[in-house]
């Protein structure tokens, strides 16, 4: 399959973003291989699995993911500002979507972090991939370089990849000097001359986040081995399929 489909935060058109109702709807689509979430620690060091660094977007509670525990998060509602429908939905764990994606689906799993904001974030999300066995199924992306440093020397043989909204000059040889083996970047920067000296240092190209029909088709023009990372599985599957 060309171009494979990935379901950014899950089905999140259609399902709150980042909770198990978006996850459940993704992996009920057989065209859509990858999912990418995004995982920070709670203040006792669970990885959980939400974008934002505040709660107030995406729950009914307010201040900074990194203060609450565990316990606390899962008092609040994750779901009902997507529609009544999805009341009741949780922040979920990084272990909950593991135990869900196990053998089903390959995740692309986004570090939020800057700098020092959360020190032992690699080591915990390594753990739980570990314990599902799940090392040849993912993808560890960030922002942070630092980051991207970290996992290398926790687990070396883990897929590692950067994310930017940019073109530097110097971007092949930044993914190396990292020795990323994978590039999320917003979708108006690939094209031609990018993806094929991407292609030629083993590094696969992922675009984001695309929504359109056109967009889709410009960027499977370009190559068929981008992936395309979409909040909207279903207008990936119209244009594909």
């Amino acid at each position: 399959m060309n171009n494979l489909c990935v379901a950014h935060r899950g089905f999140s058109g259609k399902a709150p973003e980042n909770t198990m109702a978006a996850f459940r709807m993704a992996i009920a689509e057989p065209y859509v291989q990858w999912m990418e979430i995004d995982t920070q620690l709670t203040i006792d060091g669970i990885p959980v699995v939400i974008h934002d660094f505040s709660l107030d977007r995406t729950t009914n509670g307010s201040g900074k993911v990194k203060d609450y525990t565990w316990q606390q998060l899962l008092r609040l509602d994750a779901g009902s500002w997507k529609g009544r429908a999805f009341h009741g939905e949780r922040i979920p764990s990084l272990d909950e979507v593991l135990r869900l994606s196990c053998g089903r689906m390959r995740l692309n799993i986004e570090l939020k972090t800057s700098g020092n904001m959360y020190p032992g974030l690699e080591y915990a999300v390594i753990e739980r991939i570990a314990s599902y066995h799940m090392e040849k199924d993912i993808v560890l992306t960030s922002f942070d370089e630092g980051a991207l440093r970290r996992v290398k020397e926790i687990h070396p043989e883990l897929a590692t990849g950067l994310i930017i909204d940019a073109r530097p000059k110097d971007l092949v040889e930044r993914l190396q000097s990292l020795e990323c083996s994978f590039l999320s970047i917003g979708y108006s920067h690939p094209d031609y001359e990018l993806v094929a000296k991407l292609k030629e240092a083993g590094i696969t190209t992922m675009a984001w986040t695309v929504d359109d029909a056109r967009r889709m088709k410009r960027l499977a023009n370009i190559s068929p081995e981008i992936l395309i990372c979409t909040n909207r599985p279903d207008i990936w599957k119209k244009t594909f399929i």
